[in-house]
Protein backbone atom coordinates (compact mmCIF):
# COMPACT_ATOMS: atom_id res chain seq x y z
CA UNK A 1 0.00 0.00 0.00
CA UNK A 2 2.81 2.40 0.95
CA UNK A 3 4.64 1.64 -2.28
CA UNK A 4 1.53 2.26 -4.38
CA UNK A 5 0.87 5.55 -2.54
CA UNK A 6 4.50 6.63 -2.97
CA UNK A 7 4.37 5.82 -6.68
CA UNK A 8 1.20 7.86 -7.14
CA UNK A 9 2.64 10.86 -5.25
CA UNK A 10 5.89 10.64 -7.22
CA UNK A 11 3.99 10.71 -10.50
CA UNK A 12 2.08 13.80 -9.43
CA UNK A 13 5.28 15.58 -8.38
CA UNK A 14 6.99 14.68 -11.66
CA UNK A 15 3.95 15.86 -13.60
CA UNK A 16 3.94 19.18 -11.74
CA UNK A 17 7.65 19.63 -12.37
CA UNK A 18 7.18 19.11 -16.10
CA UNK A 19 4.14 21.34 -16.30
CA UNK A 20 5.16 24.29 -14.16
CA UNK A 21 2.16 25.92 -12.54
CA UNK A 22 -0.35 24.56 -15.07
CA UNK A 23 -1.94 21.40 -13.73
CA UNK A 24 -4.08 18.84 -15.50
CA UNK A 25 -7.79 19.49 -15.36
CA UNK A 26 -10.28 22.10 -16.42
CA UNK A 27 -8.89 25.51 -15.56
CA UNK A 28 -11.14 28.49 -16.25
CA UNK A 29 -9.50 31.30 -18.19
CA UNK A 30 -10.66 34.89 -17.74
CA UNK A 31 -10.59 37.27 -20.70
CA UNK A 32 -10.65 41.03 -20.11
CA UNK A 33 -11.23 42.92 -23.35
CA UNK A 34 -10.94 46.45 -24.71
CA UNK A 35 -12.41 47.04 -28.17
CA UNK A 36 -10.94 49.90 -30.24
CA UNK A 37 -14.41 51.31 -30.86
CA UNK A 38 -15.12 51.40 -27.14
CA UNK A 39 -17.89 48.78 -27.16
CA UNK A 40 -15.88 47.01 -24.45
CA UNK A 41 -13.53 48.92 -22.17
CA UNK A 42 -11.49 46.58 -20.00
CA UNK A 43 -14.52 44.37 -19.47
CA UNK A 44 -14.51 40.77 -18.31
CA UNK A 45 -16.02 38.56 -21.00
CA UNK A 46 -18.69 36.03 -20.13
CA UNK A 47 -17.81 33.27 -22.60
CA UNK A 48 -16.14 30.30 -20.93
CA UNK A 49 -12.56 29.57 -21.97
CA UNK A 50 -10.50 26.62 -20.80
CA UNK A 51 -7.50 24.59 -21.85
CA UNK A 52 -8.09 21.16 -23.32
CA UNK A 53 -5.48 18.51 -24.02
CA UNK A 54 -7.38 17.41 -27.14
CA UNK A 55 -7.85 20.86 -28.72
CA UNK A 56 -5.84 21.25 -31.91
CA UNK A 57 -3.67 24.32 -32.28
CA UNK A 58 -4.45 26.70 -35.14
CA UNK A 59 -1.61 27.99 -37.36
CA UNK A 60 -1.01 30.99 -35.08
CA UNK A 61 -0.18 29.65 -31.63
CA UNK A 62 1.14 31.65 -28.70
CA UNK A 63 3.01 29.18 -26.50
CA UNK A 64 3.35 30.33 -22.90
CA UNK A 65 6.29 28.80 -21.04
CA UNK A 66 6.68 29.69 -17.36
CA UNK A 67 9.98 27.80 -17.21
CA UNK A 68 11.53 30.76 -19.03
CA UNK A 69 11.98 33.47 -16.39
CA UNK A 70 13.11 37.02 -17.04
CA UNK A 71 12.89 40.22 -14.96
CA UNK A 72 10.61 40.80 -12.01
CA UNK A 73 8.01 43.54 -12.23
CA UNK A 74 7.83 46.48 -9.82
CA UNK A 75 4.62 48.02 -11.11
CA UNK A 76 2.45 49.75 -13.67
CA UNK A 77 1.04 53.24 -13.30
CA UNK A 78 1.20 56.96 -13.97
CA UNK A 79 2.80 60.22 -12.94
CA UNK A 80 0.87 61.97 -10.19
CA UNK A 81 1.66 65.51 -11.33
CA UNK A 82 0.92 68.45 -9.06
CA UNK A 83 -1.85 69.36 -11.47
CA UNK A 84 -3.35 65.87 -11.15
CA UNK A 85 -3.30 66.13 -7.36
CA UNK A 86 -4.83 69.62 -7.46
CA UNK A 87 -7.77 68.37 -9.52
CA UNK A 88 -8.28 65.37 -7.25
CA UNK A 89 -8.23 67.59 -4.16
CA UNK A 90 -10.92 69.78 -5.71
CA UNK A 91 -13.35 66.83 -5.94
CA UNK A 92 -15.86 66.17 -3.20
CA UNK A 93 -14.54 63.74 -0.61
CA UNK A 94 -16.91 60.87 -1.52
CA UNK A 95 -16.20 61.22 -5.25
CA UNK A 96 -12.45 61.34 -4.69
CA UNK A 97 -12.53 58.32 -2.37
CA UNK A 98 -14.47 56.31 -4.95
CA UNK A 99 -12.08 57.28 -7.75
CA UNK A 100 -8.91 56.57 -5.76
CA UNK A 101 -10.34 53.18 -4.73
CA UNK A 102 -11.07 52.37 -8.38
CA UNK A 103 -7.53 53.34 -9.38
CA UNK A 104 -5.44 51.87 -6.57
CA UNK A 105 -7.39 49.05 -4.93
CA UNK A 106 -6.95 45.50 -6.24
CA UNK A 107 -10.39 44.36 -5.15
CA UNK A 108 -13.42 43.76 -7.38
CA UNK A 109 -13.29 45.65 -10.68
CA UNK A 110 -10.64 48.15 -9.55
CA UNK A 111 -7.49 48.38 -11.65
CA UNK A 112 -4.81 48.20 -8.95
CA UNK A 113 -2.26 50.82 -10.03
CA UNK A 114 0.93 49.83 -8.21
CA UNK A 115 3.51 52.51 -9.11
CA UNK A 116 3.48 56.32 -9.21
CA UNK A 117 6.04 58.84 -10.34
CA UNK A 118 6.15 62.30 -8.75
CA UNK A 119 7.87 65.50 -9.77
CA UNK A 120 10.47 66.72 -7.26
CA UNK A 121 9.30 70.33 -7.24
CA UNK A 122 7.06 71.39 -10.11
CA UNK A 123 6.74 69.70 -13.49
CA UNK A 124 5.34 71.44 -16.55
CA UNK A 125 1.92 70.10 -15.52
CA UNK A 126 1.74 72.16 -12.35
CA UNK A 127 -0.27 75.35 -12.16
CA UNK A 128 2.94 77.27 -11.44
CA UNK A 129 6.69 76.76 -11.36
CA UNK A 130 8.39 76.16 -8.01
CA UNK A 131 11.19 74.27 -6.28
CA UNK A 132 11.58 73.63 -2.58
CA UNK A 133 14.15 76.40 -2.15
CA UNK A 134 13.15 79.41 -4.23
CA UNK A 135 14.90 82.71 -3.50
CA UNK A 136 14.81 86.31 -4.71
CA UNK A 137 17.22 87.13 -7.54
CA UNK A 138 20.83 87.38 -6.42
CA UNK A 139 20.45 85.29 -3.27
CA UNK A 140 21.75 81.78 -2.53
CA UNK A 141 21.15 79.21 0.21
CA UNK A 142 24.16 76.88 0.41
CA UNK A 143 22.95 75.28 3.67
CA UNK A 144 19.39 74.82 2.33
CA UNK A 145 17.96 76.52 5.40
CA UNK A 146 14.90 77.60 3.40
CA UNK A 147 14.13 74.13 2.02
CA UNK A 148 10.41 73.46 2.36
CA UNK A 149 8.01 70.94 0.83
CA UNK A 150 5.30 73.56 1.27
CA UNK A 151 3.74 73.58 -2.24
CA UNK A 152 3.35 69.79 -2.19
CA UNK A 153 1.54 69.97 1.15
CA UNK A 154 -1.33 71.69 -0.62
CA UNK A 155 -2.20 68.76 -2.89
CA UNK A 156 0.39 66.04 -3.63
CA UNK A 157 1.05 64.97 -0.04
CA UNK A 158 -2.63 64.82 1.07
CA UNK A 159 -3.60 62.83 -2.04
CA UNK A 160 -0.67 60.44 -1.57
CA UNK A 161 -1.69 59.77 2.00
CA UNK A 162 -5.18 58.82 0.83
CA UNK A 163 -3.73 56.58 -1.87
CA UNK A 164 -1.33 54.85 0.53
CA UNK A 165 -4.22 54.16 2.89
CA UNK A 166 -5.83 52.22 0.02
CA UNK A 167 -2.63 50.56 -1.23
CA UNK A 168 0.19 50.67 1.36
CA UNK A 169 2.53 48.69 -0.92
CA UNK A 170 2.43 51.31 -3.72
CA UNK A 171 5.93 52.23 -4.93
CA UNK A 172 6.84 55.85 -5.58
CA UNK A 173 9.54 57.41 -7.77
CA UNK A 174 10.56 61.07 -7.67
CA UNK A 175 12.00 62.99 -10.66
CA UNK A 176 13.12 66.64 -10.75
CA UNK A 177 12.39 68.88 -13.72
CA UNK A 178 14.88 71.51 -12.49
CA UNK A 179 17.16 72.48 -9.65
CA UNK A 180 16.41 75.82 -7.91
CA UNK A 181 17.20 78.67 -10.30
CA UNK A 182 19.95 80.07 -8.06
CA UNK A 183 21.93 76.84 -8.64
CA UNK A 184 21.74 77.11 -12.45
CA UNK A 185 23.91 78.67 -15.12
CA UNK A 186 21.08 80.85 -16.48
CA UNK A 187 19.32 81.48 -13.13
CA UNK A 188 16.03 80.54 -14.83
CA UNK A 189 13.55 77.73 -14.26
CA UNK A 190 13.75 76.84 -17.96
CA UNK A 191 16.93 75.44 -19.52
CA UNK A 192 20.39 76.15 -18.21
CA UNK A 193 22.52 73.61 -16.37
CA UNK A 194 23.54 72.87 -12.79
CA UNK A 195 26.67 74.82 -11.84
CA UNK A 196 29.50 72.69 -10.45
CA UNK A 197 29.76 74.86 -7.36
CA UNK A 198 26.26 73.70 -6.35
CA UNK A 199 26.64 69.94 -6.97
CA UNK A 200 27.05 69.31 -3.25
CA UNK A 201 24.09 71.47 -2.23
CA UNK A 202 21.88 69.85 -4.86
CA UNK A 203 22.78 66.36 -3.60
CA UNK A 204 21.70 67.46 -0.12
CA UNK A 205 18.50 68.85 -1.68
CA UNK A 206 17.63 65.29 -2.80
CA UNK A 207 18.39 63.99 0.69
CA UNK A 208 16.10 66.58 2.26
CA UNK A 209 13.34 65.67 -0.19
CA UNK A 210 13.49 61.94 0.57
CA UNK A 211 13.73 62.57 4.31
CA UNK A 212 10.93 65.13 4.24
CA UNK A 213 8.56 62.83 2.37
CA UNK A 214 9.43 59.97 4.71
CA UNK A 215 8.54 62.22 7.67
CA UNK A 216 5.13 62.67 6.03
CA UNK A 217 4.73 58.88 5.87
CA UNK A 218 5.51 58.71 2.15
CA UNK A 219 8.44 56.40 1.28
CA UNK A 220 10.33 57.30 -1.90
CA UNK A 221 11.49 54.02 -3.41
CA UNK A 222 13.58 55.58 -6.21
CA UNK A 223 14.63 58.87 -7.74
CA UNK A 224 15.85 59.73 -11.20
CA UNK A 225 18.58 62.35 -11.31
CA UNK A 226 16.95 64.56 -13.95
CA UNK A 227 13.81 64.33 -16.04
CA UNK A 228 14.71 64.57 -19.74
CA UNK A 229 18.25 65.89 -19.23
CA UNK A 230 18.62 66.56 -22.97
CA UNK A 231 15.43 68.66 -23.20
CA UNK A 232 15.87 72.28 -22.05
CA UNK A 233 12.57 73.49 -23.54
CA UNK A 234 9.92 72.62 -20.94
CA UNK A 235 9.20 74.93 -18.06
CA UNK A 236 10.72 73.88 -15.74
CA UNK A 237 13.64 72.00 -17.31
CA UNK A 238 17.41 71.65 -16.99
CA UNK A 239 20.13 70.35 -19.30
CA UNK A 240 22.53 67.82 -17.79
CA UNK A 241 25.21 66.05 -19.84
CA UNK A 242 26.06 62.41 -19.24
CA UNK A 243 29.50 63.46 -18.02
CA UNK A 244 28.02 65.86 -15.47
CA UNK A 245 25.44 63.31 -14.33
CA UNK A 246 28.17 60.72 -13.78
CA UNK A 247 30.21 63.17 -11.68
CA UNK A 248 27.15 64.28 -9.74
CA UNK A 249 26.23 60.68 -8.92
CA UNK A 250 29.64 59.34 -7.99
CA UNK A 251 31.02 62.36 -6.12
CA UNK A 252 27.92 63.87 -4.54
CA UNK A 253 24.52 62.18 -4.74
CA UNK A 254 25.62 58.59 -4.17
CA UNK A 255 27.88 59.45 -1.22
CA UNK A 256 25.18 61.72 0.27
CA UNK A 257 22.62 58.91 0.19
CA UNK A 258 25.15 56.48 1.64
CA UNK A 259 26.21 58.86 4.41
CA UNK A 260 22.62 59.50 5.49
CA UNK A 261 21.62 55.83 5.22
CA UNK A 262 19.01 56.31 2.50
CA UNK A 263 18.01 53.12 0.70
CA UNK A 264 16.24 55.07 -2.08
CA UNK A 265 17.40 53.83 -5.49
CA UNK A 266 19.28 56.16 -7.82
CA UNK A 267 18.27 55.81 -11.48
CA UNK A 268 20.11 57.56 -14.30
CA UNK A 269 19.08 59.13 -17.61
CA UNK A 270 15.21 59.27 -17.71
CA UNK A 271 14.90 60.32 -21.35
CA UNK A 272 14.36 58.98 -24.87
CA UNK A 273 15.46 55.67 -26.37
CA UNK A 274 17.41 57.44 -29.13
CA UNK A 275 20.36 58.06 -26.80
CA UNK A 276 21.25 54.77 -25.09
CA UNK A 277 24.82 56.12 -25.16
CA UNK A 278 23.88 58.40 -22.24
CA UNK A 279 23.10 55.68 -19.66
CA UNK A 280 25.82 53.47 -21.14
CA UNK A 281 28.38 56.21 -20.44
CA UNK A 282 27.26 56.44 -16.80
CA UNK A 283 27.11 52.68 -16.31
CA UNK A 284 30.50 52.42 -18.00
CA UNK A 285 31.98 54.49 -15.17
CA UNK A 286 32.56 51.97 -12.35
CA UNK A 287 32.45 54.64 -9.62
CA UNK A 288 29.12 56.01 -10.83
CA UNK A 289 27.69 52.57 -11.55
CA UNK A 290 28.31 51.52 -7.95
CA UNK A 291 25.55 53.92 -6.85
CA UNK A 292 23.14 53.39 -9.76
CA UNK A 293 20.26 50.90 -9.67
CA UNK A 294 19.49 51.27 -13.36
CA UNK A 295 18.32 53.47 -16.23
CA UNK A 296 14.98 55.06 -17.09
CA UNK A 297 13.54 55.69 -20.54
CA UNK A 298 10.83 57.54 -22.49
CA UNK A 299 9.90 56.84 -26.11
CA UNK A 300 9.29 60.19 -27.78
CA UNK A 301 12.25 59.30 -30.01
CA UNK A 302 14.23 56.15 -30.77
CA UNK A 303 13.29 52.48 -30.76
CA UNK A 304 12.17 50.42 -27.77
CA UNK A 305 14.72 47.69 -28.57
CA UNK A 306 17.51 50.13 -27.62
CA UNK A 307 16.62 49.29 -24.02
CA UNK A 308 17.47 45.66 -24.67
CA UNK A 309 20.93 46.75 -25.80
CA UNK A 310 21.46 48.58 -22.52
CA UNK A 311 20.39 45.45 -20.64
CA UNK A 312 22.79 43.32 -22.68
CA UNK A 313 25.69 45.62 -21.83
CA UNK A 314 24.78 45.78 -18.11
CA UNK A 315 22.53 42.84 -17.18
CA UNK A 316 23.25 43.50 -13.50
CA UNK A 317 21.33 46.80 -13.62
CA UNK A 318 17.60 47.41 -13.97
CA UNK A 319 15.55 49.20 -16.62
CA UNK A 320 12.48 51.36 -16.02
CA UNK A 321 10.00 52.85 -18.45
CA UNK A 322 8.90 56.08 -16.79
CA UNK A 323 6.93 58.32 -19.16
CA UNK A 324 4.85 58.49 -22.34
CA UNK A 325 2.17 61.02 -23.15
CA UNK A 326 -1.03 60.73 -25.16
CA UNK A 327 -1.99 63.86 -27.09
CA UNK A 328 -5.48 65.30 -26.71
CA UNK A 329 -8.19 64.56 -27.68
CA UNK A 330 -6.97 60.95 -27.86
CA UNK A 331 -8.00 58.06 -30.07
CA UNK A 332 -8.82 54.84 -28.24
CA UNK A 333 -8.07 52.48 -31.12
CA UNK A 334 -4.84 54.13 -32.29
CA UNK A 335 -3.52 54.97 -28.82
CA UNK A 336 -4.35 51.51 -27.49
CA UNK A 337 -2.51 49.78 -30.35
CA UNK A 338 0.64 51.89 -30.13
CA UNK A 339 0.95 51.98 -26.35
CA UNK A 340 0.24 48.28 -25.80
CA UNK A 341 2.66 47.31 -28.59
CA UNK A 342 5.50 49.62 -27.59
CA UNK A 343 5.11 49.84 -23.82
CA UNK A 344 3.13 47.01 -22.21
CA UNK A 345 4.68 44.49 -24.61
CA UNK A 346 7.75 46.26 -26.00
CA UNK A 347 9.15 47.78 -22.81
CA UNK A 348 8.64 44.66 -20.70
CA UNK A 349 10.08 42.39 -23.40
CA UNK A 350 13.08 44.73 -23.29
CA UNK A 351 13.57 44.15 -19.57
CA UNK A 352 11.68 47.07 -18.00
CA UNK A 353 10.45 46.59 -14.45
CA UNK A 354 7.92 49.43 -14.67
CA UNK A 355 5.68 50.90 -17.34
CA UNK A 356 4.36 54.36 -16.47
CA UNK A 357 2.13 56.55 -18.59
CA UNK A 358 2.33 60.32 -18.21
CA UNK A 359 -0.08 62.46 -16.26
CA UNK A 360 -2.78 60.81 -14.24
CA UNK A 361 -5.33 63.62 -14.55
CA UNK A 362 -6.09 66.86 -16.40
CA UNK A 363 -9.18 69.01 -16.78
CA UNK A 364 -11.27 69.20 -20.00
CA UNK A 365 -8.88 71.88 -21.35
CA UNK A 366 -5.72 69.84 -20.56
CA UNK A 367 -4.93 72.08 -17.62
CA UNK A 368 -3.20 72.91 -15.41
CA UNK A 369 0.17 73.52 -17.03
CA UNK A 370 2.91 76.10 -16.70
CA UNK A 371 3.58 79.00 -19.06
CA UNK A 372 6.63 79.23 -21.38
CA UNK A 373 6.82 75.52 -22.08
CA UNK A 374 4.10 73.64 -20.24
CA UNK A 375 2.32 70.89 -22.18
CA UNK A 376 -1.07 72.17 -23.35
CA UNK A 377 -2.00 68.95 -25.22
CA UNK A 378 -1.23 66.31 -22.61
CA UNK A 379 -4.35 64.19 -22.15
CA UNK A 380 -4.72 62.77 -18.67
CA UNK A 381 -5.42 59.10 -18.12
CA UNK A 382 -8.59 60.55 -16.64
CA UNK A 383 -10.27 63.88 -17.31
CA UNK A 384 -11.57 65.43 -14.10
CA UNK A 385 -14.24 68.11 -14.26
CA UNK A 386 -15.45 68.71 -10.72
CA UNK A 387 -16.76 65.30 -9.68
CA UNK A 388 -17.22 64.15 -13.27
CA UNK A 389 -14.60 61.66 -14.49
CA UNK A 390 -13.87 60.49 -18.04
CA UNK A 391 -11.53 57.54 -18.53
CA UNK A 392 -9.14 58.04 -21.45
CA UNK A 393 -6.92 55.64 -23.45
CA UNK A 394 -3.97 55.57 -20.99
CA UNK A 395 -6.33 54.36 -18.26
CA UNK A 396 -7.16 51.23 -20.25
CA UNK A 397 -3.57 50.67 -21.44
CA UNK A 398 -2.35 50.47 -17.85
CA UNK A 399 -5.41 48.60 -16.56
CA UNK A 400 -4.71 45.66 -18.89
CA UNK A 401 -1.48 45.01 -16.98
CA UNK A 402 -1.82 46.60 -13.55
CA UNK A 403 -4.84 44.66 -12.30
CA UNK A 404 -3.28 41.23 -12.68
CA UNK A 405 0.50 41.68 -13.08
CA UNK A 406 1.14 42.55 -9.48
CA UNK A 407 4.53 43.64 -8.07
CA UNK A 408 6.80 40.63 -7.78
CA UNK A 409 5.42 39.02 -10.94
CA UNK A 410 7.98 37.73 -13.42
CA UNK A 411 7.95 38.03 -17.16
CA UNK A 412 7.95 34.56 -18.70
CA UNK A 413 8.31 33.12 -22.18
CA UNK A 414 5.69 33.54 -24.92
CA UNK A 415 5.84 33.24 -28.69
CA UNK A 416 6.40 36.59 -30.42
CA UNK A 417 4.18 37.54 -33.37
CA UNK A 418 4.26 40.92 -35.14
CA UNK A 419 0.53 40.76 -35.85
CA UNK A 420 -0.27 39.68 -32.28
CA UNK A 421 2.14 41.53 -29.97
CA UNK A 422 2.03 39.76 -26.62
CA UNK A 423 3.80 39.32 -23.31
CA UNK A 424 3.27 36.84 -20.47
CA UNK A 425 3.84 36.93 -16.72
CA UNK A 426 3.73 34.62 -13.73
CA UNK A 427 2.27 36.26 -10.62
CA UNK A 428 3.54 35.68 -7.07
CA UNK A 429 0.44 33.51 -6.49
CA UNK A 430 1.31 31.29 -9.46
CA UNK A 431 -1.31 32.59 -11.91
CA UNK A 432 -0.35 33.18 -15.53
CA UNK A 433 -1.25 36.39 -17.36
CA UNK A 434 -1.03 36.94 -21.11
CA UNK A 435 -1.62 40.37 -22.70
CA UNK A 436 -2.30 40.21 -26.46
CA UNK A 437 -3.09 42.90 -29.04
CA UNK A 438 -4.62 42.12 -32.44
CA UNK A 439 -2.96 44.62 -34.78
CA UNK A 440 -5.07 43.51 -37.74
CA UNK A 441 -8.32 45.22 -38.71
CA UNK A 442 -10.16 41.92 -38.92
CA UNK A 443 -10.81 39.40 -36.12
CA UNK A 444 -7.92 37.01 -35.53
CA UNK A 445 -8.32 33.47 -34.24
CA UNK A 446 -5.29 31.99 -32.53
CA UNK A 447 -4.34 29.36 -29.98
CA UNK A 448 -2.84 29.81 -26.53
CA UNK A 449 -0.82 26.80 -25.50
CA UNK A 450 0.67 25.87 -22.15
CA UNK A 451 1.26 22.59 -20.36
CA UNK A 452 -2.48 22.33 -19.60
CA UNK A 453 -3.14 21.98 -23.28
CA UNK A 454 -4.50 24.39 -25.85
CA UNK A 455 -7.38 26.82 -26.11
CA UNK A 456 -8.69 28.62 -29.16
CA UNK A 457 -9.71 32.26 -28.93
CA UNK A 458 -10.61 35.16 -31.21
CA UNK A 459 -9.80 38.84 -30.72
CA UNK A 460 -11.67 41.50 -32.70
CA UNK A 461 -9.59 43.69 -35.00
CA UNK A 462 -7.59 46.25 -33.01
CA UNK A 463 -8.65 44.80 -29.65
CA UNK A 464 -6.46 44.01 -26.67
CA UNK A 465 -7.15 41.06 -24.39
CA UNK A 466 -5.73 40.09 -21.03
CA UNK A 467 -6.02 36.33 -20.40
CA UNK A 468 -5.67 35.12 -16.82
CA UNK A 469 -5.54 31.53 -15.53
Amino acid sequence: MFQRHFSWVAKILILRGLMGVCLVGATPVELWLTHPEGTARFQKQGAALEFNATTRAVPITVAVDDRQRFQSIEGFGFTLTGGSAMLLRAMSEPARAALLTELFSTNSTNIGVSYLRLSIGASDLNARVFTYDDLPAGRTDPDLTRFDLGPDREDVIPVLKEILAINPTLKIMGSPWSAPSWMKSNRDSRGGSLKREWFDAYARYFVKYVQGMRAEGIPIDAITVQNEPLNPDNNPSMFMSAADQAVFIKRYLGPAFKETGLATKIICYDHNADHPDYPLAILGDPEAKAFVEGSAFHLYAGSIDALGRVHKAHPDRSLYFTEQWIGAPGNLGGDLAWHVTELIVGATRNWCRTVLEWNLAADPNNRPHTERGGCDRCLGAITVDGDKVVRNPAYYVIAHASKFVRPGSERIGSTAYSGLPNVAFRTPEGRLVLVVLNRERKPETFSIQCSLGTLSTTLPGGAVGTYVW
